[in-house]
């Protein structure tokens, strides 16, 4: 449980420095591929084993990190677009309502069990999420731009579930630091790529606050899915129960931590949300 408590604080010190990105005027793109990086090089240097990097092209889960590597860089910029031409609340109710997609995988693949108390949870989960992010405001959004957290939503849900797949079938625990390691890297690489194709058209120049915007990222990044892996590798707790606590956890913390840190108002609409994402994380957890 405290693995999950872990993962939980981590990602929501992720949203506290995307939120700073914006007050210090940190190119978001090219910290983003920094902090991919800087996340390879923490999961290499707590490795306990003593892989050579000519090895890891071996490993049965080498191939699985290059199309999670893309998927994350495909993901964060779906993200990117949505928040942009739709909303930022849009965008979050998206990525954090995904946990259903891994949730349904949880009960049809691995045959887990779902009971009713925790099917209560699950829905009550989803109004948390929803009310929770949801923001008084309105704009004229393109016909198009619905089909943008459709996407967010599946990309999302797919990296948990490739994540559950991976802990669960080709990973030993005492590799989650290397794994977590690699797939980063193969990110940073796509990033990197893309990043020496755009410079051909437009000199890049080295910024400072974007490098350290990266390294402040990388850190609690490469936390967030290590110990949402050893998380996942509890024994007492189906993926069911840690995909849902582990989300609105995040929502809630999130939350709590803009109103502290930002002065963000709430909504009575973001308030129930609360409420409800309280009573579904007790409902699973104790069921």
């Amino acid at each position: 449980m405290l693995d999950l408590v872990f993962s939980v604080l981590f990602t929501g010190l992720i949203f506290v420095i995307f939120k700073l990105f914006g007050v210090y005027k940190v190119q978001t793109f090219y910290a983003i591929i920094t902090n991919y990086v800087v996340a390879c090089i923490v999961g290499l240097l707590l490795n306990d084993g003593n892989v050579k990097l000519t090895e890891i092209p071996n490993k049965q889960w080498f191939l699985g990190t290059l199309a999670l590597g893309l998927l994350f860089i495909i993901v964060f910029n779906l993200m990117a677009a949505t928040a942009q031409k739709v909303g930022v609340s849009v965008a979050s109710v998206a990525t954090k309502m995904s946990f259903v997609i891994p949730v349904i995988f949880g009960v049809f693949l691995y045959k887990e069990v779902i009971d009713v108390y925790k099917i209560i949870g699950i829905l009550l989960a989803i109004s948390a999420v929803y009310f929770a992010s949801a923001k008084e405001t309105k704009s004229e959004i393109k016909k198009f731009s619905y089909l943008l957290p459709i996407l967010v939503f599946l990309g999302s849900g797919f990296i948990d579930v490739a994540l559950k797949y991976f802990q669960e079938k080709k990973v030993s625990q005492s590799e989650f630091s290397l794994f977590s390691a690699v797939v980063f890297g193969s990110a940073a690489t796509i990033g990197l790529i893309i990043i020496l194709v755009q410079s051909s058209k437009k000199p890049l120049k080295i910024n400072l606050k974007n490098i350290l915007g990266g390294i402040a990222l990388g850190v609690p990044n490469f936390f967030s899915i290590f110990f949402l892996l050893k998380a996942l590798n509890n024994k007492n707790l189906t993926s069911v129960s840690i995909f849902t606590i582990n989300n609105v956890a995040i929502v809630m913390f999130s939350t709590f931590l803009g109103i502290l840190l930002f002065k963000e108002r709430m909504s009575v609409k973001n308030w129930g949300g609360i409420i409800l994402a309280v009573a579904s994380i007790l409902i699973v957890a104790l069921s």
